[in-house]
Formats: C-alpha cells, sequence, structure tokens
C-alpha cells in the first residue's frame, strides 16, 4: 500500500479514528496498530508476511533467552540464532539472484553453462528496513543496553509499525519501545507538526521527485544519444529526485507518527548542505548510517587503532553500506566510492573540516559545491547499470545546450528554487521546522499555499517510492 495512493487515506482514517477511540488503553491501541500493520504490509503480498513473523518470533524468543541466560557463550550462541536468521532470509532474499547471475557469467566466460541456476526470488518489500530494525534489538539486549521485551504483541508493533515499516527512518529499540510501552499523549503542538510533515512529504514526493523523475529517467536511458548540458540537467534532476522520494516518505512516516503520539527520528537533515564526506553522511539516511556506525563500525574498533586499519575499517563499512542497497555491482561500487571519499578527506589536509558547525557562507560554500559536485558522481554510479552507461554519460558532459535544455532548465528552476529558499533559512537557522515557529496564521497560509501547489503541480499517475526497492 502506497501512502499516496487512493486506498492508502481511507485505511489510514479509518485506523486513526478507532486508534483515538482507544486513548485510555494503550494495550489495545498497540493491538489494533499491529493488525493494521500487518494489512498493510499484507496488501502488498501476504505471503511474505510469513518473514515478517519468522524475523519478529526469532528475536523476541531470542532476546529473552539472553536476558536469562548465566553464562557469556550461550548469550553469544543466542545472539549468532539471530543474526544467522535475520541475515540468513535476508541474503537469500536480497542476494541469491545477485550471486547466482555473477556465478552463472563467471563460468560462462570459461566456456561452462551452468543452466541449474533457474530460481528468480522476488524481493520482499522492506526486508532490509525490518531485518536491521529487529537485529539491533537483540544486540542490544546482548550489550545490557536494554532489556527484553516481555510484551509479544508491544515487540510485535515494534518490528512492524506501519508508518516506518517499509521505507524506514531504521528505528532502535532504546528509542521506540518504550514509546510503544507506554501511554501516548496528544496534544495541538504534535498534530500542527504531524500535518506539515505528511504535507511537506507529499510535496517532495509528488511534485519535486515525480516530476524530475522523467527527466532522470530520459538522461539515463539515452545514456549514448544525449550530449552537453542535458547530461548534467539529468543528474542533477535524480539527485533530486530520489532526495524528494526517499525524505518525503520519511517525512510522511514521522507525521504519521506524530499523529499518534510516536516520535520517529529525524533521517535527513539538509544532505545537499554537507561539507565533507562524514557531514553528509551524518544528513543522508542517518538511520542507516548510524546503525552501520553502531553495530558494524564502531565493534570493527572504528577509529581507534592504526591509520591502516581504520582505512580498512571504513571500507568494509561502506561496502556493506553499498550492498544493502541492493543486490548490485553499481551498489558496490557506489559504496565503494563513499568510502574512498572518507578516507581521502581524513587523510589530506586541505580537505579535513574542523567547523562543521560554521554558518559563513564564504568558509562553506566552496566546501559544499564540491561535496555536491562529488555526491552527483555518486549518484552517476548508483543510478548507472553498468560501467558502459557511466562512461556514456561521463564523456557527454559539457556546457554545449540543445533545443530541449532551457525548457528543462526552467521547470527544474520552477521545482527546485522555492525548496532551496526554504532549506537555506533551515540551514541558516539550524531548525528545520522553522516555518512552524512564526505565528500561526502565517503558517498556516505557507500550508495553503503547498496544498495549492500540490493539487497543481502535484503527479498524479502512482509511482512506488525509490527506497521499496531495496
Amino acid at each position: 500500500m502506497l501512502f499516496h495512493s487512493v486506498i492508502f487515506p481511507c485505511f489510514f482514517i479509518l485506523v486513526y479514528v478507532i486508534y483515538l477511540a482507544m486513548m485510555r488503553r494503550h494495550h489495545v491501541q498497540n493491538l489494533w496498530l499491529l493488525l493494521a500493520s500487518y494489512v498493510f504490509y499484507g496488501w502488498w503480498d501476504w505471503r511474505f508476511l510469513g518473514l515478517l513473523l519468522l524475523s519478529t518470533l526469532t528475536d523476541y524468543v531470542v532476546a529473552i533467552g539472553i536476558q536469562k541466560a548465566d553464562s557469556q557463550s550461550t548469550r553469544r550462541s543466542l545472539l549468532t540464532v539471530s543474526v544467522l536468521v535475520n541475515l540468513g532470509v535476508l541474503g537469500f532474499f536480497k542476494y541469491f539472484n545477485f550471486f547466482a547471475s555473477s556465478v552463472t557469467d563467471l563460468f560462462g566466460v570459461w566456456g561452462f553453462q551452468l543452466d541449474w541456476v533457474t530460481l528468480h526470488v522476488i524481493l520482499p518489500i522492506g526486508i532490509s528496513f525490518y531485518t536491521f530494525q529487529s537485529l539491533s534489538y537483540t544486540i542490544d539486549v546482548y550489550r545490557g543496553q536494554l532489556k527484553a521485551c516481555r510484551r509479544f504483541d508491544s515487540f510485535a508493533l515494534y518490528v512492524s509499525y506501519f508508518p516506518q515499516l517499509v521505507a524506514g527512518p531504521i528505528e532502535r529499540a532504546t528509542h521506540l519501545l518504550p514509546q510503544i510501552m507506554q501511554r501516548r499523549r496528544l496534544d495541538w503542538r504534535q498534530i500542527h507538526l504531524g500535518l506539515f510533515l505528511i504535507l511537506s512529504g507529499y510535496c517532495k514526493k509528488m511534485i519535486i521527485a515525480d516530476n524530475l523523475a522523467k527527466i532522470a529517467n530520459d538522461t539515463f536511458a539515452a545514456h549514448s544519444t544525449l550530449n552537453g548540458l542535458d547530461v548534467i540537467l539529468g543528474v542533477v534532476a535524480f539527485a533530486f529526485q530520489i532526495y524528494g522520494d526517499f525524505s518525503g516518505y520519511s517525512d510522511i512516516a514521522r507525521g504519521l507518527g506524530k499523529l499518534m503520539g510516536f516520535d520517529l527520528m529525524v533521517n535527513f537533515r539538509l544532505p545537499y548542505f554537507a561539507i565533507s564526506p562524514s557531514d553528509f553522511w551524518q544528513r543522508w539516511h542517518i538511520s542507516l548510517s548510524t546503525w552501520l556506525r553502531d553495530y558494524l563500525y564502531i565493534p570493527l574498533e572504528g577509529n581507534r587503532c592504526s591509520s591502516l586499519r581504520c582505512s580498512i575499517n571504513i571500507m568494509i563499512t561502506m561496502l556493506l553500506g553499498g550492498l544493502w542497497h541492493g543486490a548490485s555491482w553499481n551498489f558496490v561500487l557506489w559504496g565503494l566510492f563513499h568510502g574512498m571519499l572518507l578516507i581521502l578527506y581524513r587523510h589530506l589536509p586541505w580537505l579535513k573540516q574542523t567547523d562543521l558547525q560554521s554558518t559563513r557562507i564564504g568558509h562553506r560554500l566552496p566546501r559544499m559545491l564540491l561535496m555536491f559536485m562529488l555526491t552527483l558522481i555518486g549518484w552517476v554510479i548508483f543510478r548507472c547499470q553498468n560501467i558502459q552507461q557511466m562512461a556514456d554519460l561521463a564523456g557527454r558532459v559539457s556546457l554545449a545546450v540543445s533545443p530541449s535544455t532551457l525548457e528543462t532548465l526552467k521547470l527544474m528552476c520552477l521545482l527546485l528554487v522555492p525548496m532551496c529558499l526554504v532549506q537555506v533559512i533551515a540551514q541558516r537557522r539550524r531548525d528545520l521546522n522553522w516555518i512552524l515557529h512564526g505565528p500561526l496564521p502565517i503558517s498556516a497560509v505557507i500550508m495553503a499555499i503547498m496544498l495549492v501547489a500540490l493539487a497543481i503541480w502535484g503527479v498524479r499517475q502512482t509511482t512506488e517510492f525509490i527506497y521499496f526497492q531495496f
């Protein structure tokens, strides 16, 4: 079920009205939200509810076992069960086709035909998100940072809470589970912020991302024939398409949570204002980057080791971060590219940045533009299907102008300039929701303008969010 489909508003209104009627009984609310979450997920394909239940049951039982275990070896063995089950299911459904086709191609080079590799596995939607979310719970219980949850319905809701189930943010049990276990309270500020986030998310998705999608798709489809400035505009269009699409989903998820009394984590903080790779990953898909930091990079000793070992840790982390996005060599290369950037910025003195909080435009702008250009190169790697496509696009970049260039530029300016102006103010004020902090009539007028813009320029054709495929 898509947030911007016709059926979702009807689904949410029904869920929300009944949810509000249960405000005095939060455990009953949890059962209702759990049922709604399973309906939401099963709407796509009910058969994959079994995988969601398998992950939930495994980590529920394992966490209780870890807490009761007397020996460290038993605790470690139970954690291993959780890791093997979660990553085993994720690995099979997400990476079987990739590795099978890679092995087949490799042996084909040597003249061997492996016709036995014929199974095509369908990727369950959102499996990367809820697997990492559930796995982080057992790791936190193992580390002693969290007590095992004894109420199965509460834990199951933590894993399957529908606003963030299929595309994040990837919540931690230490943050979301206590909110599930206690009674929620609603006030006008929460509702106001929730409505604004939902509206902002729909604008990012339906106005920004979906309108830019045609420009980006045409550019990457015509990689062997397109020339000049059109290539650059197409890559920039994809950069803002994927930002609008993914951050739009996160905003809607957070907004829906606010309406129900939940505080979901911020997943994006103006990522294209980043001035270094580390700054970028503190702003882009924050829930994944912090997950990789806490559960992979730091256990590998992080930067508490030699310079060489630290660089290896960075590359391992970013390689797996790339693979998390999908079973394809372009994602592997994308992860390695960002790993290389992190290492270069770490070791080259003229690239180092010590004051990330500086607001001086002369201090930030050159670094910001350099980082944005490097990010665009990364998005080319991310979006292209093969090396030939990357080479074609790189070889056709120039400042040459075609008859369609001006029209494309006008459309992109119409879409992006208002959003960028709002974000410049947000960056200067260090406040993502600065619009809401003025007088109520002004914020109401701004939200009304957003509604009108959505009605006029919002794309009506329903398209999946990009990160559903991950």
